[in-house]
C-alpha cells in the first residue's frame, strides 16, 4: 500500500507516493551543475578508485557525497511518519545538490537567516514551502521574509511579538515551547522556548496585538536519546492548544522540530521515536491539523564521506629501551576544517584504515590536522596499525554541521573538493 507525503497547508509542495517496491530518483528535470554519478560500488571500491585517479590533486582530502542515501532516508521518513511533513534544517549542511534534492521530492525547508531563505528561494521552491524558524530575528530578515511572501516564523517572547507586530503583522506565527531537553547532546532551552507557565500571557499579548498564531513548536535538543523527550513535548504543545482555544485561537500546526539521529548509531534509532509518537499524535491531534518537523542531521549524517591523507607523521618513543612507540599522525583536514563538529557539535569521528592489509598489530596514536594549532587534534591515544606517509584514512558520516561551519583558517583550504554519487534506492 502506497504511503502519500502530508502536504495539508502548503499547497506547492510535491507529493511523493513512496511504498516498499518504490525506487526513488531525482526527477530528470532537476539539473545540477557537476556530475553525479550512479554507482553500485562500496564506498571503499569508489575511495580507492579515487586515490589511483590522476586527475585527484596529490594529498587532497576529498569527500563523496551520497544522494541515494539522502533519498533512502526521504523514503524512510514517510513510511514511519506519513503524517509530518519534513522540513529539512539547512544550517546542517546547505549544499546545493542536497537542497535540489530533498526538494525535487517534496522535502520542504527550515530558514532561519536571511540568507538562508535567499538560498532556497534562488532554488526554484515555493516561499510557502519555507518556515523562518529562529525565533529571534532581526528587522530588515523579518522584511525580506515579508517582502518574500515567507510568512510562518516562531516567536517565544513578548519582545518578539512586538517586533513582528510591527514589522510583518499578517505573518503566520508558531509559539515556541521549552521542552526537557536534559536527554539531549546539544541543549537549546536556555536560549529558546517559552516557558509553560508564560504561553497563555503571551498568546493574549498576541491577541490584543492581533497577531495570527496558528500553532505550536519546540525542539527536544540535538542529539535527543530519549523517546520520552518527544512525547513530554507533545503532550505539553497539546496543553497550550487547549489553551489557545479558550483564548480564542483555533492552531492548525504543530511543529516537532529537530532533534532526530543522523545514523542507528546515534544512541537511539529514528524508527524507534517514530513508532513511539505516531499513536500519541493522532490521539492528540485530529487530522486537520497540520503536523511537520524540522530534520536536519536526519537527512545528511550518513550522506558523507570524507578521505583524508596522511601527509606527516611522528614516532615517541615511551621507555628508553624504545621497545614501546607510538606516532602522531598528521592528516590533510582538520578541526577548522570539516572536524569543527568535534567542538560544535560533540562528535566523535571514527577513523578508518583505507587497506588495512594485514597489519594485526596495533598502536596508540594521535591524529592532528593540518594547522599550526595544537587545538587542532581529530582524535587522542586511540589504537591503530602503524601507517607511513601517503597512505589514507576515511571517516563516515561526516555530512551533519561539517563541511556548514568550515573555515579556511591558516591557509587551508575550507572544503575539500567534492564528488557526487548516487547509490541505489531500493
Amino acid at each position: 500500500m502506497a504511503t502519500e507525503v502530508h502536504s495539508g497547508y502548503f499547497p506547492e509542495q510535491q507529493k511523493t507516493e513512496v511504498n516498499e517496491s518504490t525506487s526513488l530518483k531525482v526527477p530528470a528535470d532537476v539539473v545540477y551543475k557537476f556530475d553525479v554519478e550512479p554507482v553500485t560500488e562500496t564506498i571503499e571500491e569508489l575511495i580507492g578508485k579515487k586515490i589511483k585517479d590522476e586527475t585527484l590533486e596529490n594529498e587532497e582530502a576529498f569527500y563523496f557525497i551520497d544522494l541515494g542515501t539522502v533519498l533512502k532516508k526521504y523514503k524512510q521518513w514517510v513510511s514511519h511518519l506519513p503524517r509530518v511533513t519534513p522540513f529539512y534544517a539547512i544550517k546542517c549542511n546547505s549544499n546545493p545538490a542536497i537542497v535540489k534534492t530533498l526538494a525535487s521530492v517534496g522535502v520542504n525547508f527550515d530558514c532561519a537567516s536571511k540568507a538562508e531563505i535567499q538560498q532556497i528561494l534562488g532554488s526554484g521552491v515555493a516561499a510557502s514551502r519555507i518556515i523562518y524558524a529562529n525565533p529571534t530575528k532581526m528587522k530588515s530578515h523579518i522584511a525580506y521574509a515579508r517582502s518574500s511572501g515567507v510568512d510562518l516564523m516562531t516567536f517565544d517572547n513578548s519582545h518578539e511579538l512586538r517586533k513582528i507586530a510591527e514589522c510583518y503583522p499578517e505573518s503566520r506565527l508558531l509559539l515556541r515551547i521549552i521542552t526537557d531537553d536534559s536527554q539531549s547532546v546539544c541543549k537549546f532551552s536556555t536560549k529558546f522556548g517559552a516557558p509553560m507557565s508564560e504561553c497563555a500571557n503571551l498568546l493574549a499579548l498576541a491577541k490584543e496585538l492581533n497577531l495570527n498564531v496558528v500553532g505550536i513548536s519546540f525542539h527536544v535538543g540535538s542529539g535527543c536519546m530519549s523517546t520520552r523527550s518527544f512525547v513530554a513535548a507533545i503532550n505539553s504543545a497539546h496543553q497550550v492548544f487547549q489553551q489557545a482555544e479558550k483564548i480564542g485561537f483555533s492552531f492548525n500546526i504543530l511543529d516537532l522540530g529537530g532533534g532526530w539521529p543522523g545514523t542507528d548509531d546515534d544512541g537511539i534509532k529514528f524508527t524507534e521515536i517514530a513508532d513511539c509518537i505516531r499513536p500519541v499524535l493522532d490521539e492528540l491531534f485530529p487530522s486537520n491539523i497540520d503536523i511537520i518537523a524540522e530534520p536536519g542531521r536526519y537527512f545528511v549524517a550518513q550522506s558523507h564521506t570524507l578521505a583524508v591523507n596522511v601527509f606527516a607523521k611522528r614516532t615517541v618513543q615511551v621507555d628508553e629501551s624504545r621497545e614501546k612507540k607510538q606516532f602522531l599522525y598528521y592528516i590533510n583536514d582538520g578541526v577548522y576544517q570539516s572536524f569543527n563538529c568535534i567542538f560544535f557539535d560533540h562528535c566523535h569521528p571514527k577513523p578508518l584504515v583505507f587497506i588495512p592489509g594485514d597489519r594485526t598489530e596495533n598502536y596508540k596514536c594521535t591524529i592532528f590536522g593540518p594547522t599550526c594549532d595544537s587545538m587542532d587534534c581529530i582524535a587522542k591515544d586511540i589504537m591503530l596499525p602503524e601507517l607511513e606517509v601517503g597512505e589514507w584514512l576515511y571517516f563516515k558520516n561526516m555530512g551533519a554541521y561539517t563541511v556548514a561551519a568550515a573555515s579556511p583558517f591558516n591557509g587551508f583550504k575550507a572544503s575539500p573538493t567534492l564528488f557526487y554519487i548516487q547509490s541505489p534506492v531500493s
